[in-house]
């Protein structure tokens, strides 16, 4: 039976070294609990609210040789588990808002997200990559970003690809009408996504307040029938 978990985190803006180490004290005590794969938050090794596209550049990093990716691929080989994690990917001049996987082997995988919600279109570019599926020994593993929940064709394209889990880091925020206490649009759209193509849907929202944004926090793991 594969364990999942997703990990609640609270970043600092502009921290990077110093969210690495609030991630990997959620991994290890992930691993403690038996956790076969890890799903961290959206940008968690930089923060979200950037104010320009210099200040997002100077935060990002090149996937499997910046400080956070590294440090990702370290922690999994030393707790022998998977990782998703979300950061800001640099590759040339184009940035984009990423998802690194990394398995307790060395390797990695990448997603870029597709669907850029709001102001993320200042700073990144358009997800190029597809919809990858990852073969790994705990399933095939899928990938999406916050928004790309939204659209139901992200969730159907993986599932008709085979994935069996899809982890998402998520920055979830307060969407008009909702209620206090309230369950989030977006925790609703993945609990059908995850009903309606027979996925396991992981995904971990931060928490907290950054430059005046509020998180929601309302992390989940929703079973192929849609209930967490």
């Amino acid at each position: 039976m594969l364990t999942v978990a997703v990990g609640q985190v609270e970043p600092v803006f502009g921290d990077v070294a110093g969210n690495v180490e609030r991630t990997a004290d959620v991994v290890a005590r992930a691993a403690a609990q038996g956790a076969q794969v890890l799903v961290l938050p959206e940008l968690v090794s930089s923060g979200y609210m950037f104010a320009s596209r210099e200040e997002a550049f100077a935060l990002a990093e090149i996937a499997g040789e910046g400080p956070a990716t590294s440090a990702w691929l370290r922690l999994a080989a030393e707790h022998d588990l998977v990782i998703v994690a979300g950061f800001p990917e640099r590759d040339g001049a184009r940035l984009y808002n990423a998802a690194f996987m990394a398995h307790p082997d060395g390797t990695h995988a990448v997603y870029r997200k597709v669907h850029l919600w709001d102001e993320e279109a200042l700073y990144f570019e358009p997800g190029d990559l597809g919809f990858p599926v990852v073969a790994t020994p705990h399933g095939r593993l899928g990938m999406l970003i916050c928004y790309d929940g939204w659209f139901p064709e992200s969730y159907r394209t993986l599932a008709l690809k085979g994935a069996d889990l899809v982890c998402v880091p998520t920055n979830w925020v307060p969407i008009p009408g909702q209620q206090p206490g309230q369950p989030a649009m977006a925790t609703v759209l993945s609990m059908a996504s995850a009903h309606s193509n027979g996925l396991v849907v992981a995904a971990a929202d931060r928490v907290g307040t950054e430059r005046g944004q509020e998180f929601i926090g309302q992390s989940l793991i929703a079973s192929h029938t849609g209930w967490p």
